[in-house]
């Protein structure tokens, strides 16, 4: 596993531009794949043409069957005044491919998917206003800790091991394909996101390549809880051994039932808190009907009471929501944090009281 030469520099960026104001990370690739409306042909490609199972939907094969829809999507954040853009593989573990067969196509999607996302960073990256990659990691869809049979509380599809192995083959063609951090993101089960934490100590230790970490979690209703039974603070402080660089919320709510939760990270955590909301609650339709406008509503309030570090949108949103989010943040102070080098979280070190 190798990174280009230019790692630390761009970290070295990422530390500072944190330090001055609040950055902004894309919206969602799933919104933005489904206005092209593609058939299972178009899934396919040529490569997949005769693939013994259906492909409709799985987003995470278009960097390989269709990369210039992936390469428009990322150009059209980074446009809209996106930082940091995510890598399409939310799904792009064996075990979440396993639906499609794929398993072993996984690392592929992993590869071509940084590849894509770092050409685009780098397209759009100024010495002023840098881009920067974040390696998306899903929860998978299967859970550690919860069972998916109500008649028998203690079945489980995946376990520990099984989920370390496969983050692991993920992280390190994330990192290989040129991601600058990572993002485990939508966290519905903590077990999971401890064996992702895991997996990515583990190739720290054994490479000594460390990728600042983003941490975000899904808050599914207005209970306060994850689906794994846990509140924000339980959350935080279930993985705040990892010493990630941030930590937030995402998916799931709209901004204006998300707000209770990002204020409590804010309130708790000791490193940069996120928020990137779903465009509201999906109609009966399925549709999210919250605009740019009706959205930055919210999210103006947030950044002017110095809850946020990193501002973005999940589910329904567009790169007019980015480009209003990216506006309201302008000019706003980023919040503050306790008194510690974050430059440590870069470089995987332990974080140090500053000298008053």
């Amino acid at each position: 596993m190798t990174f280009d030469d230019n790692r630390a520099e761009r970290l070295d960026a990422l530390s500072s531009a944190l330090q001055k104001r609040v950055l902004v990370l894309d919206g969602a690739a799933g919104t933005f794949i489904q206005d092209y409306r593609l058939e299972e042909e178009d899934f396919r490609g040529d490569p997949f043409r005769d693939w013994n199972k259906e492909l409709r939907g799985n987003n995470d094969l278009l960097q390989i069957t269709q990369p210039q829809i992936i390469r428009d999507m990322h150009a059209a954040y980074l446009k809209a005044g996106a930082d940091i853009i995510e890598t399409n593989t939310f799904s792009s573990t064996s075990i979440a491919q396993a639906d499609y067969g794929m398993e072993e196509i996984a690392r592929e999607m992993n590869v071509e998917g940084a590849r894509l996302a770092r050409a685009a960073a780098d397209q759009f990256s100024t010495p002023e206003k840098p881009r920067f990659v974040a390696g998306a990691l899903g929860p998978t869809n299967r859970a550690a800790s919860l069972s998916p049979d109500v008649n028998d509380p203690g079945a489980r599809n995946v376990d520990f091991d099984g989920l370390k192995a496969s983050y692991k083959e993920q992280i390190e063609a994330l990192v290989g394909g040129g991601a600058d951090l990572l993002l485990l993101e939508t966290i519905t089960d903590t077990l999971n996101a401890k064996a992702a934490i895991f997996a990515m100590e583990e190739i720290s230790d054994e490479t000594g390549i460390h990728l600042p970490l983003m941490v975000s979690v899904m808050i599914p209703d207005q209970s306060g809880r994850t689906l794994s039974g846990q509140t924000v603070e339980a959350f935080w402080n279930s993985v705040s051994h990892a010493k990630p660089l941030s930590i937030g919320v995402n998916c799931s709510l709209g901004p204006d039932l998300m707000r209770p939760y990002v204020a409590e990270l804010s309130r708790v955590a000791d490193v940069y808190v996120s928020a990137y909301p779903n465009a509201g609650l999906p109609n009966t339709m399925g549709e999210y009907e919250e605009t740019p406008e009706s959205m930055v509503e919210h999210m103006a309030e947030w950044l002017e009471s110095g809850l946020l570090n990193i501002i973005g949108g999940c589910c329904g949103t567009t790169p007019a929501h980015i480009a209003a989010f990216a506006k309201a943040a302008e000019g706003v102070a980023p919040r503050k944090l306790p008194e510690l080098d974050i430059a440590m979280r870069l470089s995987g070190l332990e974080p140090v009281k500053l000298a008053s």
